[in-house]
């Protein structure tokens, strides 16, 4: 591991001014290469304290040996070396999109003489127009088939054009009137060529032309009373509108456009992109990238544009992204460049546009969530996902059940917990439980320690067969279960009651009577020492503790100055992610069910003249209806639009006599 302070430039030697740099390691290989608007404030950045980096930051400036720039005149000029650097070094450090899959286009030949309609893949070829991408090849071939009767253009291979022109005779295609036949003379290259310009035109979005040049022929051959002729054309008016069905409008001003959404997490980010042509959405496709150092969405927005459009042959006239960059001009100006024509960058802030963007949103969100669950279904990956977190934590086995706890309120008022269980990787969503913390203004910490205490005290109970869940000293204890059917049942332990650990039918252990192999707790240090200190009051030496906080995602073990740094692609990390992610989401809903629940059915209801935007304004102000009622009604008039007659009559509501 390379000391940054060995390899940083001196103070003073690095310009002021818009370059492009580089990250070396001690081969000479480059291993970063990144733009800036202010060179000497970018590249400082990277040698601040090391522990305030991000992970993925420390990695890279740890691995690098030496840094070099070169200065430009401007944003843009540095945006285009950046990205000729990127293509020819292929820094392993730089963000880079994965599609995850292999989309198909719609080809038209263009550069051969009978240009032929097919599928294609992979790299794009000079003198070939691409229509999509499309989501699976099947749908072209269908919209094909759908067409070809209306442009029947030549869809063969080389050596089946070539034979059948040997022989005379055309394929099925042609003999069906799928297919002009240009290889038996049937129509010449000009009349061919003219069938794929009208097919090209539709499928770049200019339909209203052919649909009314249809309907008119067919209206003349139906009055001339040519029959045949126009029951043909009447099919072929069908097939098109069948096509364009497929095609659903989404923009209805002709608009052309991609649009792009992501959705990330502190490892990950999922991209979405939606081609709209013509008002209709062409094709979609998804990538998913390791962030490499901390991204914002805009820096998402820059990393896409320079890796993406860098290398497509076709720039969109508007691009309809959810936050501009920060160097939204110069990325402008590159991509007119490479377009050849004005470009569009813009966030759309209401109408059609801005329903879209969030519909490109939502799939961003799902492919994300796909892409974890996949992950977390394999058995192999969970596997490693356990040995990995076992040798981190310097544990003996991987940790079969692991429970993680979260703690939710607002400033000490609806303090909740809740407690997720994975075993074997996997959730047991049966065993998930959720906690009403007694007391006000109680911090995480404080609450968390009341949870771990509560729930272990009922293991021991099970294990010894005797005394109270809580203590003596814990008085009642109320605690959500969340049951196999997804409802909410309450259970109660009394001081002295029954045994917590068994079921007083079955005599069988309860499910808080089996201990994890791992406590995961949502937090940093503070929150693992807590959790720890508890286990020890309590006697229980056999399982382990640790703390994931969210800003950098470290792994805090009790006791320990410094925090455990997983690799960023390690599968234990994700798992440990996913875990603590669940267990926020628990409670989250939890406490906003117990919000609802006490903003919507209190007291304050019967107070005649008291509305709902009062009741918040002195729910907002008093922090609970436990402190309001405290509070005088002098005290309670000084709310805005709370005068003397309303807040006696709070004060009467809240203190009945006796």
């Amino acid at each position: 591991m390379a000391d940054p302070t060995t390899y940083r430039p001196a103070p003073g030697s690095i310009p002021d001014a818009p370059g492009v740099y580089r990250f070396r390691d001690e081969s000479g290989r480059v291993i970063y290469v990144g733009k800036a608007k202010s060179l000497r404030s970018r590249v400082n950045s990277y040698f601040a304290d090391l522990w305030s980096l991000h992970p993925r930051t420390q990695q890279l400036v740890t691995t690098a040996a030496a840094v070099d720039w070169v200065t430009v005149r401007t944003e843009v000029e540095a945006l285009q070396l950046e990205y000729a650097w990127i293509k020819e070094y292929d820094p392993r450090f730089n963000v880079k999109y994965r599609d995850d899959k292999s989309y198909p286009y719609l080809a038209v030949t263009l550069n051969e003489e009978y240009p032929r309609l097919q599928v294609m893949r992979g790299a794009k070829r000079k003198g070939v127009r691409y229509f999509g991408p499309y989501s699976h090849a099947w749908a072209i071939r269908e919209t094909l088939d759908l067409l070809l009767r209306v442009f029947p253009a030549r869809t063969c291979s080389a050596g089946v054009f070539k034979r059948a022109a040997q022989i005379g005779r055309p394929c099925l295609l042609g003999d069906i009137g799928k297919c002009a036949a240009p290889c038996v003379g049937r129509v010449d290259a000009a009349e061919h060529r003219q069938i794929v310009d009208d097919f090209c035109d539709f499928m770049a979005g200019r339909a209203d032309p052919l649909v009314r040049r249809l309907e008119r022929e067919m209206q003349a051959a139906s009055e001339a009373l040519e029959f045949e002729r126009a029951a043909r054309l009447r099919d072929d008016l069908a097939a098109v509108r069948r096509a364009l069905e497929k095609q659903a409008v989404v923009l209805p001003d002709g608009t052309d456009a991609d649009v792009l959404a992501f959705a990330d997490d502190e490892l990950e980010a999922a991209v979405q992109l939606f081609h709209v042509r013509g008002g209709r959405v062409r094709g979609q496709r998804g990538w998913v990238v390791e962030k490499t150092e901390p991204l914002s969405t805009g820096d998402l927005v820059h990393h896409f544009c320079r890796q993406i459009y860098g290398e497509a042959t076709e720039v969109p006239r508007e691009l309809l992204v959810p936050e501009l960059p920060a160097d939204a001009d110069a990325l402008t100006d590159w991509l007119a460049e490479r377009r050849g024509a004005r470009v569009r960058l813009r966030t759309p802030q209401r109408g059609d546009k801005r329903a879209l963007l969030e519909t490109v949103a939502r799939n961003a969100a799902e492919s994300l969530t796909h892409h974890k669950l996949r992950r977390a279904g394999d058995l192999t990956a969970r596997s490693r996902a356990l040995d990995e977190i076992a040798e981190a934590l310097g544990l003996a086995t991987g940790p079969l059940r692991i429970e993680c706890y979260d703690v939710s309120q607002i400033q000490g008022t609806d303090v909740v917990a809740s407690m997720v269980v994975f075993e074997d990787g996997l959730p047991r969503k049966s065993e998930y439980r959720r906690f009403m913390v007694r007391g006000e203004d109680k911090d995480d910490v404080a609450a968390l320690s009341e949870v771990l205490r509560r729930r272990f005290s009922r293991y021991l109970a099970a294990a010894v067969g005797a005394g109270n869940a809580d203590g003596d000293d814990a008085g009642r204890v109320q605690l959500e279960i969340l049951t196999g059917n997804g409802d909410p049942a309450e259970e109660t332990a009394e001081a002295g009651g029954e045994r917590p650990g068994l079921d007083p039918e079955t005599g069988r252990p309860r499910k808080f009577a089996y201990p994890p192999q791992l406590v995961v707790v949502d937090g940093g240090e503070p929150q693992a020492n807590a959790a720890a200190a508890v286990l020890a009051e309590l006697g229980i030496t056999e399982v382990a503790v640790c703390g994931l906080a969210k800003r950098l995602e470290e792994v805090w073990l009790p006791g320990q100055e410094w925090p455990v740094i997983l690799p960023r692609q390690s599968e234990g990390l994700y798992l440990l992610q996913r875990i603590r992610d669940e267990a926020h989401r628990f409670a989250i809903a939890f406490h906003r069910q117990r919000r609802s629940k006490r903003m919507t059915s209190s007291a304050l209801d019967s107070v005649p003249g008291l509305g709902e935007v009062r009741r918040k304004a002195l729910l907002r102000e008093f922090g609970s209806v436990k402190k309001l009622a405290a509070a005088s009604a002098e005290e309670i008039a000084q709310v805005p639009g709370v005068g003397p007659r309303t807040a006696a009559a709070i004060v009467a509501a809240l203190n009945p006599p006796g």
